[in-house]
């Protein structure tokens, strides 16, 4: 009974179990195994060492991208967290019509990458865009949203906050789990709202605010489609050229797929150290009610 038990199981299983060899364990031996080679599409794979990885020691087009794609994970990422926790506060509250606000607060996330850069390649032009009349009203002339160097990243950063309302629906049912009994509590100690929120609420949802950090971390690591659609060539004095848009042009452009696998799995490093350091920096900070 106990063996064919487990056959019934493993073939139910089997079709994930195919799949993710396939689809996932297949394509990361073999750009690990890549990252030694000197390897494009049109030859066969010839195994060099590590020389795609010292290459990448002396790369300024590397140190560019890579210092582009940190600048903006520090910029990206709190203000989105801010964003998506003070409109979950908002989205709690007991108002006519909620479930409305919550839909159209969320729907922004359904908008597909290259529709969503195409979009704000209109707002942000410079000759047509949607916020030009806005400043001319103002007799202010408007910023070089995409063509100053200094405002290229700062346009991206924006444009983040168009998608925070996938974190914004996890905080929300975080919110919703705080038990009712610690405000009470609260307010018999005199609390008022902000006192509530600061000791209370956040403490309590600080587990999902790591949860949403780390993954905010991660997806700004991978920022790709809205800078392609945006900056075609990576923007002004490549001031919006992030790193996975040189390890795409190395692999699809150069035909370098042995070099831009070794980018690849130096992103991997990188995402690996900066999610442990999130981790280890929450000890302190995040608050389980277990504990």
């Amino acid at each position: 009974m106990r063996r064919r038990d487990a056959r019934v199981g493993v073939l139910f299983a089997l079709p994930w179990i195919l799949g993710f060899l396939i689809f996932m364990a297949y394509p990361l031996i073999s750009s690990f195994l890549a990252s030694f080679t000197n390897f494009s599409i049109l030859r066969s794979p010839k195994y060099i060492g590590l020389s795609n990885y010292k290459e990448l020691l002396h790369d300024e087009v590397f140190y560019k991208s890579l210092s582009n794609t940190l600048l903006y994970v520090l910029g990206a990422v709190p203000l989105t967290t801010v964003v998506a926790i003070l409109l979950a506060l908002l989205l709690n509250t007991k108002v006519k019509g909620m479930a409305l606000y919550r839909t159209l607060f969320f729907l922004p996330t359904l908008v597909p990458m290259v529709a969503m850069g195409t979009l704000f390649s209109w707002v942000f032009n410079g000759d047509y865009g949607l916020l030009k009349p806005a400043f001319m009203k103002l007799h202010v002339p408007p910023p070089g949203w995409l063509t100053d160097p200094g405002m290229a990243k700062w346009t991206l950063i924006l444009i983040s906050m168009w998608g925070c309302g996938q974190a914004m629906v996890i905080y929300l049912a975080g919110l919703q789990d705080v038990p009712v009994s610690l405000y009470e509590a609260a307010e018999l100690d005199g609390a008022k709202s902000w006192a509530k929120t600061r000791h209370v609420t956040i403490p309590m949802i600080s587990p999902v605010i790591l949860f949403n950090v780390v993954m905010g971390i991660i997806g700004s690591l991978q920022v790709f489609a809205v800078p392609y659609v945006l900056f075609q060539g990576g923007g002004p004095a490549r001031s919006a050229y992030f790193y996975t848009s040189y390890l795409y042009d190395n692999a699809f452009q150069y035909q370098r797929m042995g070099f831009a696998s070794a980018m690849g799995w130096v992103l991997f490093l990188i995402t690996l150290a900066l999610t442990l350091i999130a981790l280890k920096l929450s000890e302190r900070h995040v608050h389980y009610e277990s504990n």
